[in-house]
């Protein structure tokens, strides 16, 4: 099948894709390119309650904070059921599921987080024996079985009171609407929400000794929490809800198994930085479908632990069936890294539509990360309006040119192998590092209409089949460092 561009985009812009795999494979679990059980979904009792039951009010001022506390505590002590929030705007701060637990919100009911950061204190958490702070999530779940977020209501983290926000992402109204408040930076060109996380930096989080809870504490502002976060979780599911504005990523699954997440909307405004729409980070069996996605990240995005905690903890993300959604804006629709020191394989995505994303497929990682990607398997991806590249693979993450000098291939070196890109209507960008080549890529039946056309550097075994560019401006192919490479 094939996708046929119909309008012009900026540099390396690509206007349409499909992205087929050879063999196509259906519905069926059984048919998928690589094994992989079906998704098991919660068991969750019958038994319902609602939040007015315990003291909940739905009149955006009354703090349901304890209403939540105490009905999920009386679920727990039941062996589990449903929460229902009936339609109203609901007040809280953040909320901890229990297992055998749905919070169920009705089609009106909007569930708002408290704008007082102070009600997210900071906390330690060990995930694989690394240690990490930051602030509570708003919605959490640490070691639970059977939970699950259902219903036609919407989730908001109330992200504004934790991101800074860069000037030129605004237009000059929003500018000065938004400068009635918080602080700027020193050279006026971005906005900060209070004066510690403008003075709060990566290094100093870094230099901060891990027992020194005061060093910790004066910090708490900048270490934004993710908004949905369940951790070490079995069966997990998120179905028909929207999630929006969250304080960094929208929603992370880590080190969970049997998630799913079903005809569910995530966004976060375009200018969101870290905006994040759905993290996977060492999971395995996931199933993802009919979701929508309009955030100021990344959209769907794999991951598997950074660098060398990433390494130890071992656990790669694998089994990830992605199917039938949309992205409409976003710094990639579909990426993988550039956290994936643990390890990715056996993805497919398939039946996405991409509109308007800065990059369209991307796979990212750097020297020192580590990781092996393998196994990745795309097909029937529309692609419009695409800023930058529709597909990326690049070895030099953060990294400003590519440069030829070889290092030791060692434990933290990338690997991308065994990725089967077939019937991608893209320009192409693949930069591998000159120890540790991209291999193993197949891209066939494509249509490709962008100003550039491909450029490929330091790979190893790369087919193109069938593949039309319809490029404006260089040279329809440009190879450098390259083994093996077919173009027919």
């Amino acid at each position: 099948m094939k996708f046929i561009s119909a309008s012009l985009c900026r540099i390396l812009a690509v206007i349409a894709i499909v992205w087929t795999f050879p063999g196509a494979y259906g519905s069926d679990y059984g048919q998928l390119p690589f094994d992989m059980q079906e998704v098991a979904t919660p068991s969750i009792p019958e038994y319902t309650v609602s939040l007015t039951d315990f003291g909940g009010e739905g009149d955006g001022h009354h703090d349901n904070t304890e209403a939540f506390q105490r009905a999920f505590a009386h679920l727990k002590e039941k062996g589990g059921g449903h929460l229902n929030v009936e339609p109203g705007i609901w007040l809280t701060g953040p909320i901890a599921l229990e297992s055998n637990t749905d919070l169920h919100l009705e089609h009106g009911a909007i569930l708002l987080f408290s704008d007082n950061r102070d009600d997210y204190p900071l906390f330690r958490w060990d995930v694989a024996d690394n240690p990490a702070r930051e602030c509570v999530s708003p919605i959490s779940a640490f070691d639970k079985h059977d939970i699950s977020i259902t219903g036609h209501g919407t989730i908001n983290g109330r992200g504004e009171i934790w991101r800074p926000v860069k000037k030129m992402k605004l237009t000059n109204n929003q500018w000065k609407k938004l400068c009635g408040g918080g602080t700027l930076s020193d050279d006026g060109h971005i906005w900060y929400p209070s004066e510690s996380i403008k003075e709060c930096t990566h290094e100093k989080i870094g230099g901060a000794a891990p027992d020194d809870d005061l060093a910790w504490e004066s910090m708490r502002e900048f270490l934004r929490p993710v908004m949905v976060l369940p951790v070490r979780c079995e069966r997990v599911l998120f179905e028909d809800v929207t999630f929006e504005n969250s304080p960094r990523w929208n929603v992370r699954p880590l080190l969970c198994r049997d998630v799913t997440l079903r005809n569910v909307t995530i966004r976060n405004p375009a200018y969101a930085q870290n905006g994040d729409g759905l993290d996977i980070e060492s999971c395995s069996n996931v199933h993802v479908t009919g979701c929508t996605f309009d955030v100021g990240d990344d959209a769907i995005c794999i991951k598997s632990g950074k660098d060398r905690a990433g390494r130890m903890r071992g656990a790669p993300t694998s089994n990830v069936l992605i199917e039938e959604c949309k992205v409409y804006s976003g710094h990639g629709g579909f990426v993988i890294g550039s956290e994936m020191s643990g390890g990715v394989y056996n993805v497919a995505v398939r039946n996405c539509l991409f509109i308007g994303t800065d990059t369209g497929i991307k796979f990212k990682s750097t020297r020192g990360r580590g990781g092996a990607v393998s196994g990745i398997h795309i097909s029937e991806i529309k692609m419009v309006g695409i800023a930058g590249d529709a597909i990326t693979a690049d070895l030099y993450y953060g990294r400003k040119t590519a440069g030829q000098h070889a290092e030791p291939v060692d434990e933290s070196t990338p690997v991308f192998d065994g990725i089967s890109c077939t019937g991608a209507a893209r320009a192409i960008w693949l930069n591998g590092l000159p120890e540790m080549p991209i291999r193993n890529i197949s891209i066939s039946n494509s249509i490709i209409s962008a100003e550039a056309g491909a450029i490929i550097n330091n790979a190893d075994s790369v087919t193109l089949h069938n593949v039309n560019i319809n490029h404006s401006t260089g040279s329809r192919l440009t190879v450098t460092n390259t083994a093996n490479l077919t173009d027919r």
